[in-house]
Parts: C-alpha cells; structure tokens; sequence
C-alpha cells in the first residue's frame, strides 16, 4: 500500500514548510517558503554555510545594513531553494510592512528585483504578505502588475473574502493556531478532526472559494498533527513540516479525499469592503488576537536575525 504522503500527493500539492536545504532535497515537495526563523536557521546550517559567507562577503563590500543585509540573505536563501523545487518560493516582507501598503508594495518589487539580479523570474516566486487590509491591497496592486502574492497569517473568512477580491495567487489559512485558541478558551485538550475549528475554517474558505469559481491556491498551513492534514487532504495545497511528513511517510492507511471542488455547498458570494471586514475582524476574538501575535512573532524573529547578522558584520 502507498504511504499516507504518497496519496496525499496525488490529491494535494505537498509544500514544505522548511528552509532546510537538505530537508527539502528528502521530501522533494513542490513548492517551500523563506522567513526570518528560517534564515536564522541557515545561518547554523553548514549545507548553507557557503552561500551565507559569500552572501555577508558581498554585503561587507557593498556597506549594507543590517536590514538590508537580511533581504538580501533572505532572497538568497530562496534562489538556493528554486534549485531544488520545481515550483515557487514564498519569500516574506518584513512583518513591519503590515500595515503599509505601499511599504509593503515596494518591498514586493525589490523581492523580485533581487530574485531578477539573480537569473530567477517571477513565476518562481510568491511575495509573502500579511493578511490585513493592508496587506491586502499592497497584494492588489502587485497581482495586477504580474507579482503573485501568498497572503498568510489568515485566520478569518472575512480575510478570505478580501483575498479573494484582491485577486490574491494563494492564501495561507492557519490550522494549528486557531486550534491553539480554541484549546485555550474552551480548556480542552483537543478536537476530533472534524469538529477542530482549525480544520473547519480551512473547509469553510475551501467551500467558498469553490463555490463561487474562485481562482485563489487555499494552502491549509500550521499543523499540530497528521489528523488535521488528513482531514483536508483534496485541498489545493497544504505546507507541512518535516516532522509532520515524515510521520505521513511512513504511515500505511487508506486516506479518504475530504475536500473536492466539485461537492461545493454553493454558497453565496459576498462583498466585503474595508469596514465590513474591520467589523467582522473586530467581531472575532481569535482572528484579531492570532493576526496580532503572528505579525509580533514575525518580527521578533527578524528582530532576532538582525542582531545575528549585525554581530557577523
């Protein structure tokens, strides 16, 4: 019998949640992401060590900052990963950017610059941006000039609404951490796949966007277990840590498709304007709580990477 990952992948574009090199070249998914927390990681990472020395070299040479120094680590980073995935890579603004959009724009175009300078066009690259209002309309504006967005850190349908209109390329709906909210506030260990609020959220964007013809990637992201990611498998792309693929590898069971474009509910569009979606992100607790702490997290591990980079320099 296939493995759990192998039928996975015949229903499921199978991301890799890592900036590992050498954890990607194992588990050979499609696509694969860059951050803060995994250039860190490169930089102790001795199959990175080359490229990092050369990268800090050129940087010393060129009198960057520190901040300019990570982008340019960063960009590095993922040109080293196009070598190895057939698809994209995710590459982040700065989590300071939220909530500029045209900081957040000017970003996106220096991101693909730098990915240019390097020989990798556009089509290998998503620009990775928040998924506030913002952040939204700096991914508008960046669709329609040909640069694909993967709009993350969502974890309310209003966002997916606004995504969907802003004609974003993929979203990131994030599993575990609306299960972590909801572990919390309702003090429970834990949730059968079916009734997780994590895995229904991703079901309900899923049901919307297939709904209604919507062309947007849903890419169900932050697992906490093999359950959760079995529990969508048929959805359009899922990013999966190595921990996690590993256990799906070496699992032997049959894995039911859960999601499919053509059992959608039919469930009714709607419009979503910027007060509409402010109320409904006011309204939700853990929607406004969870974008908050990831856009803190993003940048305490940027914060985290200038200070490395600025004791190498």
């Amino acid at each position: 019998m296939k493995s759990v990952l192998d039928q996975l992948r015949e229903m499921t574009t199978v991301v890799a949640d890592t900036g590992d090199i050498a954890a990607v070249k194992r588990y050979a998914p499609v696509d694969c992401t860059t951050n803060p927390s995994l250039v860190l990681a490169a930089l102790t990472d001795p199959a990175s060590e080359d490229m990092i020395a050369q990268e800090m070299e050129a940087g010393r040479k060129a009198g960057l900052t520190a901040g300019e120094q990570a982008d340019k680590l960063t960009v590095a980073l993922g040109a080293e990963l196009t070598k190895v995935v057939p698809g994209r890579v995710s590459t982040e603004a700065d989590a300071r950017l939220s909530f500029d959009t045209d900081a957040s724009i000017a970003r996106g175009r220096a991101i693909i610059a730098d990915y240019a300078e390097r020989g990798i066009g556009k089509d290998r690259v998503l620009i990775k941006l928040a998924s506030t209002w913002e952040g939204i309309r700096a991914a508008e504006v960046l669709q329609d000039e040909g640069i694909d967005c993967n709009l993350t850190l969502l974890f309310a349908m209003a966002q997916a609404v606004a995504c969907a209109d802003a004609g974003a390329f993929l979203i990131s709906p994030f599993v575990g951490r609306i299960t972590d909210w909801y572990k919390k506030a309702q003090g429970v260990d834990g949730f059968a796949p079916d009734q997780d609020p994590g895995v229904q959220s991703v079901r309900q964007i899923y049901d919307y966007y297939k709904s209604n013809g919507i062309d947007t990637v849903v890419m169900g992201a932050s697992f906490r277990n093999t359950d959760q990611i079995k529990a969508l498998a048929g959805c359009d792309n899922l990013t999966i840590s190595p921990k996690l693929l590993d256990a799906l590898g070496q699992e032997n069971a049959d894995l039911p498709r859960a999601l499919s474009p053509d059992k959608a509910s039919g469930m009714a569009k709607v419009t979503m304007d910027e007060a509409t979606f402010r109320w409904e992100m006011n309204a939700d607790a853990m929607a406004t709580e969870k974008l908050a702490e990831g856009i803190r997290n993003f940048d305490a591990d940027h914060q985290k990477l200038l200070k490395v980079i600025g004791d190498r320099m």
